[in-house]
């Protein structure tokens, strides 16, 4: 948990960028994510130091073994001249990472020019995920005393209150917090609760592979690494995780697409503080032809952009044979649908829109969902729920692709509290439907008699059907309306007349004593 102490420190580190001249959020996070993963080299690499003194095995080197590669290390120049430290980054470190190769990076010739590293034949690549998108990739900080602030800043972080990785990850959930807009397709980042109720909803096990098709800042695969750490290594609740599956944990078990290469490098961090060394973060896009992925995944986990629509030229065929539109909200179902293998379960956030849309591109997805696979949930969320970003009503539906029906009955969820209020502050409230939503979701048999007046009820399919697959939940909840008794309007008009009789008296008093 980040304390007060923690997030104090961290907005000392925001105010000195935001100082310096760069006041966008997301470019702050994406600087302070540079010297975060450059000070990652230096621990690595003291790591490999430590375990090759102490068992005589040698891991190859990260950093070059010349007086410059050495003078790139964070624990070599973190204390030296500001202006030193500034040239070091700026026009060593940073080139550098941006050239890493094979999980070395490459050194400098006697003139200060860069050495790339040869590509080797037959050999892997072994970049991180995080510097596979660093080509493009821009140093910002303005000067040699900002720098030195957030080093310093940064240095009493990790030393004094972030020895735990799970702390680290905590940090930079704070960080992500401070994005306070949306993208320019309508995406926003999906509040932590809304996601761990997700995560919770689809019960992801070591042996799932769950994937994010419009990523952003990796937010769901996070909660995703968080839940099967808590139930699988730590608490051991729910089982132990053998070593395959741990090593898959760390890999190829998470992926994510992003067509937003900032968003790819802040995601692989995000990921990489939580453990998942080297997650399988790709850039695509997601919806067209560039993606051919099919039949992939056991789990997908999404909040999806909501408006805009795409080159339909550039649209994969596959999904618009199932929903013939330009609608990313509508393609992306269609992608979750085409990326899971038989029996794969997803849980994704969708515009209003989607659940009651009369054009025949909304009702074919909807009718793909209830007829050919098993429509399981329809939670409503409350239209604050993205606030400061935007007042847009949202649901959730939760789904299994079958290939072969199952929908009977569709559970329909009316949230009316997330734990925040719902205006643009979002402060912590006491009101919080989620447990309530999750108990519910786990125990079907005990939702089969609620009424359409309760919170919570099933719909048969039939009756969805004959609303033309209509999913918005004021279609079939009923409301009770109390009848109000008022008193005789003789009785009414009585204290009516009391009430002017009194205020006569009282203005008749008044005038006396101002008459007198």
């Amino acid at each position: 948990m980040v304390t007060g102490i923690i997030k104090n420190k961290i907005d000392k580190i925001w105010t000195d960028i935001w100082a310096g001249g760069i006041t966008n959020p997301l470019t702050v996070i994406e600087q302070l994510t540079y010297l975060m993963f450059i000070r990652s080299l230096d621990v690595k690499e003291l790591e490999n130091e430590m375990f090759a003194n102490l068992t005589g095995c040698k891991k190859p080197y990260i950093f070059p073994r010349s007086e410059i590669g050495q003078s790139m290390r964070w624990s070599n120049f973190k204390n030296d001249d500001p202006r030193e430290i500034y040239n070091t980054i700026s026009q060593r470190v940073f080139p550098a990472v941006k050239k890493m190769k094979y999980g070395r990076l490459p050194d400098f010739d006697e003139n200060g020019e860069l050495v790339e590293i040869p590509d080797i034949d037959g050999a892997e690549n072994l970049q991180t995920a995080f510097s596979r998108y660093m080509d493009n990739a821009v140093f910002l900080i303005p000067n040699p005393q900002v720098l030195q602030k957030i080093i310093t800043g940064l240095d009493n972080l990790y030393e004094t209150d972030l020895a735990k990785g799970d702390m680290q990850g905590d940090l930079y959930e704070y960080m992500l917090g401070k994005l306070n807009s949306s993208g320019q397709n309508g995406q926003f980042r999906t509040p932590r609760q809304i996601r761990e109720m997700m995560v919770e909803l689809i019960a992801p096990t070591p042996d799932d592979i769950i994937c994010d098709p419009a990523c952003g800042t990796a937010g769901f695969l996070v909660s995703s690494a968080e839940y099967l750490r808590r139930h699988y290594l730590d608490d051991h609740d729910l089982g132990y995780m053998t070593d395959e599956q741990r090593e898959r944990f760390e890999s190829t078990m998470f992926s994510g697409y992003d067509t937003d290469y900032t968003m790819l490098r802040i995601s692989a961090m995000n990921l990489m503080l939580h453990s998942v060394t080297n997650p399988d973060i790709t850039y695509k896009d997601s919806v067209s032809k560039q993606n051919s992925v099919c039949d992939k995944y056991t789990v997908c986990l999404a909040n999806p952009p909501f408006k805009g629509t795409v080159d339909e030229e550039s649209i994969n065929d596959d999904l618009k044979a199932v929903t013939n539109t330009k609608k990313t909200e509508l393609l992306f179902l269609a992608l979750f649908l085409r990326l899971l293998q038989k029996g794969g379960r997803c849980a994704c956030i969708v515009p209003d829109g989607v659940l009651f849309g009369s054009s025949k591109a909304h009702k074919a997805i909807r009718k793909e969902l209830i007829e050919n696979h098993l429509l399981q949930a329809v939670i409503s969320m409350p239209s604050g729920v993205f606030k400061p970003y935007a007042g847009v009503s949202t649901a959730v539906l939760v789904f299994v692709k079958t290939g072969a029906g199952g929908t009977e009955n569709v559970w329909f969820y009316d949230m009316k509290a997330d734990g925040y209020s719902l205006d643009d502050k979002r402060s912590e409230m006491p009101e919080n439907d989620i447990p309530d939503i999750i108990a519910r979701f786990r125990d079907p048999d005990g939702e089969r008699d609620r009424k359409r007046t309760e919170q919570s009820f099933f719909v048969p399919k039939s009756e969805i059907v004959k609303n033309d697959y209509d999913l918005s939940i004021n279609k079939y909840k009923k409301v009770e309306y109390k009848p109000v008794e008022y008193p005789p309007t003789s009785d009414i008009l009585a204290e009516i007349k009391g009430l002017y009789d009194e205020l006569g008296g009282m203005l008749k008093e008044l005038g006396g004593v101002v008459g007198g």
